[in-house]
């Protein structure tokens, strides 16, 4: 599943002042990912936004495991589809993150 996301394009929705949507739990920040416009509209209307348009990137999930996740500074993971039928997480562990963000790699936060 992790090569799969990694090479999947992924959608992420943004807040008005540009940041990604994300959520904390049990002390890991989460991202938000979509693996469709449809299934991010819907997570949108589920959470209030009832906004004319959602303005979100377009993303590859490689870059969220090895660019986002590591810029965000705190033990950070993706929730890929979280509010759909198979919502699918990618913690903050090696082999999925880079070992220097890693909660059991290098880094170790």
């Amino acid at each position: 599943m992790v090569g799969a996301f990694r090479s999947s394009v992924v959608f992420v929705p943004r807040d008005a002042d540009g940041r990604v949507w994300s959520g904390d739990e049990g002390g890991i920040r989460w991202l938000f990912a979509f693996s469709s416009e449809a299934a991010m509209a819907a997570f949108a209307r589920a959470r209030g936004h009832g906004g004319p348009e959602l303005e979100y990137l377009t993303v590859r999930g490689s870059r969220l495991l090895d660019v986002a996740v590591g810029a965000v500074g705190r033990p950070c993971g993706v929730a890929l589809d979280v509010a759909g039928a198979e919502p699918m997480l990618f913690p903050p562990v090696r082999g999925i993150v880079a070992d220097a963000v890693a909660l059991d790699g290098e880094g170790k936060h």
